[in-house]
């Protein structure tokens, strides 16, 4: 499958990294307007090549996403430390109006899958300027804040991240909600795992994990100025199960559908995976504290999102 990077910067660049390295996509094409930028990516990206899966990387112009199964929309300004994701609204939005046209303009078959923050308003604009069927548009979501709750979690209780099923679901931000209520280790429930190799979870302890889940990017942009690695592998992850038609089910960020809690609000909820995009959005069972928040989670991102257009 062919892939294409929109944004060549940190995020940009490590994910056209990551697909690479671990054998996601036979072609990676990376576009910016930096075009010196998305060249030096793409040469550096080669280089390594004849060490992972062999795959064609090079840098291009819009028309070179032609046929393309899958765009990586990676473009915009950096978050600044201290700024929030909500706070570069107004300066992406008028990025993708000239964005999203283009690329569709050079592969419209392709599946958009936004990574820009804030990613669940951005997600949402992007569908509404690509006017593609349902599905075809979808954000990063909280895949890797599910990712990081996975793997907290994991060194509390002594066992491997991917052992752990846990979701972070809402904004991709401050108002996520990491849902405890249905986190199982294996096949057991995580109060009765924990508590049997003596290693409970207590209040005290979901609230560390908790905040090191929801602070974990101001902590990351404080020391490097943004997060790459982590999103990249998340987004590589993502294009695997479009690659393969894998029906996994990840958190990514959808357009609402009017359902409750959420109603009309792009944020992330437990979706089915496939070739062809997101094919089903999901409503787990929640606690009721759990509901409550998500509530509240979308109601922060339908203010924050109102009068963008």
């Amino acid at each position: 499958m062919k892939v294409g990077v929109v944004g060549a910067g940190m995020v940009g660049g490590a994910a056209a990294y990551a697909v690479v390295m671990n054998g996601e996509a036979s072609e990676v094409v990376i576009v910016d307007v930096n075009e010196k930028l998305a060249r030096a990516q793409a040469e550096d990206i080669s280089h390594a090549t004849p060490f992972a899966a062999t795959s064609r990387v090079w840098a291009g112009p819009y028309d070179d996403l032609e046929g393309a199964g899958a765009v990586l929309i990676c473009c915009g300004t950096n978050q600044r430390p201290g700024e929030t994701r909500l706070e570069l609204l107004q300066r992406n939005a008028a990025i993708f109006h000239e964005v999203i046209p283009r690329i569709l303009a050079a592969a419209p078959e392709a599946i958009l899958i936004v990574a820009t923050n804030p990613v669940d308003i951005m997600t949402d604009l992007t569908a509404r300027i690509a006017g593609l069927p349902r599905g075809r548009v979808f954000g990063s979501g909280t895949v890797l804040d599910s990712a990081r709750m996975r793997t907290l979690i994991g060194e509390h209780v002594g066992v491997a991240g991917s052992s752990i099923h846990a979701n972070v679901l809402g904004e991709h931000g401050d108002s996520e909600v990491l849902v405890w209520s249905s986190v199982q280790v294996g096949v057991f429930p995580l109060e009765s795992f924990a508590n049997g190799v003596g290693r409970p979870v207590t209040a005290a302890v979901k609230q560390e994990i908790d905040d090191k889940v929801r602070r974990a990017a101001d902590r990351i942009i404080a020391g490097k100025g943004a997060t790459s690695y982590g999103i990249a592998t998340s987004l590589a992850r993502i294009v695997r199960a479009i690659r393969d038609d894998e029906k996994a089910v990840l958190t990514l960020s959808m357009p609402g559908d009017g359902g409750e809690p959420t109603r009309e609000v792009c944020l992330s909820l437990p979706c089915i995976l496939g070739a062809n995009g997101v094919e089903a959005v999901l409503r787990p069972p929640l606690a009721p504290d759990e509901e409550d928040a998500l509530r509240k989670s979308a109601e922060i991102l339908r203010e924050a999102g109102r009068g963008v257009s």
